[in-house]
Formats: structure tokens, C-alpha cells, sequence
């Protein structure tokens, strides 16, 4: 059983940066890939980024290419999104997730097998 806890969320202007981290417990962290998915009141959940256990292969939605990176560090058992140029666009409940499946970076919400509780992200225009 993986535990994921998010943080780093908040209210930022638009063109500003926010670094959100999601810390994981129990489990095999270094052996799972992770993903970040975002929702936003009255849409559905929508992939963010995945980056593979090594941390070697990621993957991005083309809403957020060029602004924002995924990384990890497997020694704090964390992975983090670095988030740049944001926009109003960007404001949303974001997600944390764990996919302990085949290592392929997915980017469908029931391709992951833990969730952490969100931390919300609000853009001002």
C-alpha cells in the first residue's frame, strides 16, 4: 500500500511559478512509476505528466509542454512538479498518482493505482 500525501499548492499570479511535491510512504516507491493529473471544478480528471521509476523517460500533456517538469527523487521518495507560466487555464485541484503496473507512462486515470488527496492550484489573471 502506497501513501501519497501532495503539497505546494496555491494562489499565485498568472505568469508565476509554483513547485508542487508529492511525498509517498510504504510500498516500493522507487519501483513505481508516477503521474500528475489535475481536475477543475465541473471537467473531468486530465493527465498532467508521468515520469518513469528511474526518473529516465517522462512524458507531458501538450497543454503544459515547455512549462512545467516532472522529476523525482527516489532517496526522499518524492516526486515533484516544477510548474512555470502559469496560467488561469492552469487552476485546478492537483493530483499525485501512483501506477505500480507494467512501467509504461500512462496517462489514464484508471491506469494508476494510488491517489493522494489533491492539493488545490489557483491562478489569478
Amino acid at each position: 500500500q502506497v501513501q501519497l500525501v501532495e503539497s505546494g499548492g496555491g494562489l499565485v499570479q498568472a505568469g508565476g511559478s509554483l513547485r508542487l511535491s508529492c511525498a509517498a510512504s510504504g510500498g516500493t516507491f522507487s519501483r513505481v512509476a508516477m503521474g500528475w493529473f489535475r481536475q477543475a471544478p465541473g471537467k473531468e480528471r486530465e493527465f498532467v505528466a508521468a515520469i518513469s521509476w528511474t526518473g529516465v523517460s517522462t512524458a507531458y500533456a501538450d497543454s503544459v509542454k515547455g512549462r512545467f517538469t516532472i522529476s523525482r527523487d527516489n532517496t526522499k521518495n518524492t516526486v515533484y512538479l516544477q510548474m512555470n507560466s502559469l496560467k488561469p487555464e492552469d487552476a485546478a485541484v492537483y493530483y499525485c498518482a501512483a501506477d505500480q503496473g507494467s512501467g509504461a507512462l500512462n496517462i489514464r486515470p484508471s491506469s494508476y493505482d494510488y491517489w493522494g488527496q489533491g492539493t488545490q492550484v489557483t491562478v489569478s489573471s
